[in-house]
C-alpha cells in the first residue's frame, strides 16, 4: 500500500498523462477505493491544483489549466529536455527570456537528482554555443503572434521592410517558423490577398490583435517550413533552376537543406530532380558534388558552367605547364 503523500505525487502523475481519467481507473491504478480517489483529488485542489470532476456514465477526472502555475511533475528525460531547453535560451536568441530562463534552469537543476544532475552537467561540459546568428525578437511579440495563430485571430503591425520602408499590415496568422537564425510569420496578406512570410524582427512595436477569422487552407499543404525555407531562398523575379541529379533522391534530400531547393524524386527514387534559384553559388555547388547532372533550365546557368570550368581548365593547365 502506498503512503498518502507517495499516492497523491502518483495520482497527480497519472492525471498529467492524459486529458481524461475515469474514476474507477485511477482507483485501479492506484490501489485504492474509488473514495480514496476523490478524497485525494479533494486534497490536490486544496494545494493548487485544478483537477475537474465530473459525473454521470462518462464523467471521471481531469487536469485543467488553473488560475496559477501549480508545481509540475516531470520524468527523467523531460526534465533534462527542459534543462537542455533553458540553458539555450539563456544564449540570447528571444529577447526578454534571458533573465527568467536562468531563474526556472537554477531552481530545476536545485530539485533535480544527483542521477539527473551528472547528466546536465555532462552535456554542459562538452556542448559548446556558438555565437548567436541572425537577430533578437521579442518574447511578447512571439507570444502575441502564436496566440493569434492559434485562436485564428486578425493581427495588425507596422513592418519594415529590407530597405527600412515601415507599412501598416493586416494579416490573418497561420504560424511561426524558425529557420535557425530568424524567425518568420507566415500569414494571408488581407490587402495583398495572398500568403506571405514576414520576418518577426522586422515588426516595429507590438502587434494588435482584432477578430477572429474564417480558417483558410494552409499554403503548402500546410507544410509551413518547407513554405518559408522556398520563400526565403527564391528572391522575387529570381530566375529558376531545374537540374537532373544522376543520384539516389534518399541520398540528395538529405544533402539539401529546405532553404536550398526542392528536390523531387525521379524514376522510382534512383535519380531526382532540384529545383531552386539559379545562382551563383549554384554553380560552383554543382561542380564541387561527386554526382553527374543534367541541366533543364534555364540556358543562363549552362553558360555559367561552361565558362567556370573552362576557367577551370585553363587554371590547371597553366599549372602543369609551369613544372
Amino acid at each position: 500500500m502506498l503512503s498518502s503523500s507517495t499516492r497523491l505525487l502518483r495520482l497527480l502523475s497519472l492525471l498529467q498523462t492524459r486529458t481524461h481519467w475515469m474514476g474507477p481507473e485511477l482507483a485501479e491504478r492506484l490501489e485504492v477505493h474509488p473514495r480514496t480517489v476523490r478524497r485525494d483529488v479533494d486534497r490536490l485542489r486544496q494545494l493548487g491544483y485544478p483537477v475537474h470532476a465530473s459525473s454521470g456514465v462518462a464523467g471521471g477526472y481531469a487536469f485543467r489549466a488553473g488560475q496559477a502555475l501549480p508545481p509540475l511533475l516531470l520524468d527523467d528525460d523531460e526534465a533534462l529536455a527542459v534543462s537542455i531547453a533553458l540553458r539555450t535560451a539563456t544564449a540570447g536568441a528571444v529577447g526578454g527570456i534571458e533573465e527568467p530562463a536562468l531563474r526556472a534552469l537554477v531552481k530545476l537543476e536545485q530539485a533535480m537528482p544527483a542521477r539527473l544532475r551528472k547528466r546536465v552537467d555532462a552535456l554542459r561540459s562538452v556542448i559548446v554555443p556558438l555565437d548567436r546568428i541572425g537577430p533578437v525578437v521579442e518574447a511578447s511579440v512571439l507570444a502575441t503572434l502564436a496566440t493569434a495563430c492559434r485562436d485564428q485571430l486578425r493581427t495588425a503591425f507596422h513592418y519594415e521592410d529590407a530597405q527600412g520602408r515601415s507599412a501598416q499590415r493586416s494579416v490573418e496568422p497561420q504560424g511561426v517558423v524558425h529557420t535557425g537564425e530568424r524567425w518568420y510569420l507566415v500569414a494571408w496578406d488581407c490587402v495583398r490577398g495572398d500568403w506571405r512570410t514576414f520576418r518577426i524582427d522586422r515588426i516595429v512595436g507590438d502587434p494588435q490583435v482584432g477578430a477572429h477569422f474564417a480558417p483558410r487552407a494552409s499554403p503548402d499543404g500546410g507544410d509551413l517550413k518547407g513554405y518559408v525555407a522556398r520563400s526565403i531562398s527564391a528572391p522575387p523575379h529570381a530566375e529558376q533552376a531545374r537540374v537532373v541529379l544522376h543520384a539516389p533522391y534518399a541520398v540528395m534530400s538529405r544533402r539539401i537543406p529546405q532553404f536550398a531547393g526542392v528536390v523531387t524524386s525521379l524514376e522510382a527514387g534512383q535519380r531526382c530532380q532540384l529545383a531552386c534559384v539559379a545562382s551563383d553559388s549554384l554553380v560552383y555547388w554543382l561542380m564541387a558534388q561527386d554526382v553527374e547532372f543534367e541541366v533543364l533550365a534555364p540556358v543562363s546557368l549552362t553558360e555559367r558552367l561552361r565558362v567556370a570550368g573552362e576557367r577551370a581548365l585553363r587554371c590547371t593547365a597553366s599549372q602543369a605547364g609551369g613544372r
